[in-house]
């Protein structure tokens, strides 16, 4: 695929941003530059999320793509980032339970996490015992307003583990306390995990890098 017109006719979707592409090791573009172009267009998406959805707004956003190593976790990070600098309580969940990045990005250890939390969470307690388990897992970031749930142990049945009914309640439970979760999670095509996710999530944004995703992926995966 190469362009927005292009992505638009083989999946009937709307293009919300084009993002240049990050050069070097740094992709936190909207912390380390945040005048550049590059961060201007995250900002540009944030705007195009919030009005496509004027009516019913969506707080909780799941991000994937066709296959790895399109931009998702990167999208996810910059987009988390973005809607904090605006001034939202955001927390970001690395729920990549096979191959999570959202700990390399902001370099924060991944030992305590959402399957960490999984283990221990019960819908049925009173709501200050869940939040005090919250707190105790997700990890405050360099940005105001950011709070990252890194991954936590791998576990070997994560399709199961992010369709359970202890996530769902989970969900509900971070989607009242916080403006906006968004959701790191793998490629559509890998595993069943983001179809399973998006059951949980209001919208599913889908990640494409010009000039290098496959239509046949995109269209598979859309």
């Amino acid at each position: 695929v190469r362009s927005s017109e292009h992505i638009e006719s083989l999946t009937n979707l709307p293009t919300l941003a084009g993002i240049g592409e990050i050069k070097g090791d740094d992709k936190l573009v909207s912390i380390s530059d945040p005048r550049s172009p590059t961060a201007e267009a995250y900002r540009a998406l944030r705007t195009s999320i919030q009005f496509s959805s004027v009516d019913t707004p969506s707080r909780s956003i799941l991000i994937t793509s066709s296959i790895p190593g399109e931009g998702r976790s990167t999208t996810a990070a910059n987009l988390a980032i973005v809607m904090a600098q605006a001034g939202h309580d955001v927390l970001l969940v690395d729920a990549d339970l096979r191959r999570p990045s959202q700990q390399h990005l902001f370099n924060v250890p991944s030992s305590l996490g959402l399957t960490s939390l999984l283990l221990k969470f019960d819908a049925t307690k009173e709501d200050q015992e869940v939040e005090t388990l919250v707190d105790d897992v997700v990890q405050v970031t360099r940005v105001e307003g950011l709070q990252l749930l890194a991954s936590g142990p791998i576990p070997p049945n994560p399709s199961e583990l992010l369709g359970s009914t202890k996530m769902k309640s989970l969900m509900s439970k971070l989607v009242e306390r916080y403006d906006f979760v968004i959701l790191d999670s793998p490629a559509v095509l890998l595993a069943t995990d983001a179809a399973v996710l998006g059951v949980h999530a209001d919208a599913t944004l889908l990640v494409a890098w010009a000039g290098k995703s496959r239509k046949v992926n995109l269209q598979q995966a859309a």
